[in-house]
């Protein structure tokens, strides 16, 4: 058996052999950020060959959870939420109820595309997603992650050249030998005073929107299955012809 969190099990019996579009999902339901966090790294420090790709859906208790750059700077105050260090990329972010994270656990080496690639497919993934609620999601450079026009323009931060945009979904990954884990966490309809409490991403005055601010009211549950689809769909299409470097990425 390989564990994949104290409450959870899973059967080793992953096929020997895998086709492009093999992927398991996981529903984990609302789990500890620190658990799971262990469980990943359990998984991809275990994992061989023929060990299957998986995607885990869940959200968490409130947390900021602190990447391999981040900066105490960028804590303002946590207050009563508790601040975890983690290995993903990037800086400080959020996790609470109402946002669905998704943790994404496959071989790129299988996959046959690098980092670069992969950050590219999870956006769009994350901007199908959105655009089947009705929403423009986009890049912004030099600021990871997916941004929305802001409903209301009082108050708008330039972030990365651009004015009026806030951040919906957020992106933090680690690879280790070619695998991949951590993910993407997408707000839906959550309490956003958090964000309030630090620098999310490191970008101070960063407005961050959910689902419900862009007045889509949709239930955790769907977003959820729609971000499953399109991120198989996205990741286990075949690679492109053009491969960028691969390294580590983040955002």
């Amino acid at each position: 058996m390989t564990s994949i969190a104290p409450d959870l099990a899973v059967a080793a019996d992953a096929p020997t052999r895998h086709s492009t579009s093999d992927c398991r999902v996981r529903q984990l339901g609302r789990v500890d950020y620190a658990a799971t966090f262990d469980a990943m790294q359990r998984f991809t420090a275990e994992r061989d060959a023929d060990t299957a790709d998986e995607i885990w859906l869940c959200e968490h208790p409130p947390v900021f959870t602190q990447g391999l750059a981040g900066q105490a700077g960028h804590i303002l105050q946590a207050g009563d939420i508790p601040v975890v260090q983690s290995n993903r990329g990037g800086q400080v972010t959020y996790h609470g109820p109402g946002q669905v994270v998704a943790y994404v656990l496959i071989d790129l080496q299988r996959r046959g595309y690098f980092v670069k690639e992969y950050v590219r497919r999870i956006e769009q993934a994350i901007i199908d997603t959105l655009a089947g609620l009705g929403v423009d999601g986009r890049r912004v450079d030099g600021a990871p992650g997916i941004y929305v026009d802001l409903p209301d323009r009082p108050g708008a931060t330039a972030i990365g050249g651009f004015d009026g945009l806030g951040k919906i979904a957020a992106l933090g990954i680690k690879v280790s030998r070619h695998c991949t884990y951590h993910g993407l966490a997408l707000n839906v309809a959550m309490s956003l005073e958090p964000y309030s409490r630090i620098n999310p991403c490191g970008y101070a005055g960063l407005r961050t929107v959910d689902l419900s601010t862009m007045g889509v009211l949709a239930d955790w549950h769907d977003v959820a299955d729609a971000l499953q689809r399109h991120l198989i769909a996205r990741l286990m299409a075949p690679a492109a012809d053009e491969q960028a470097p691969a390294r580590q990425q983040q955002a």
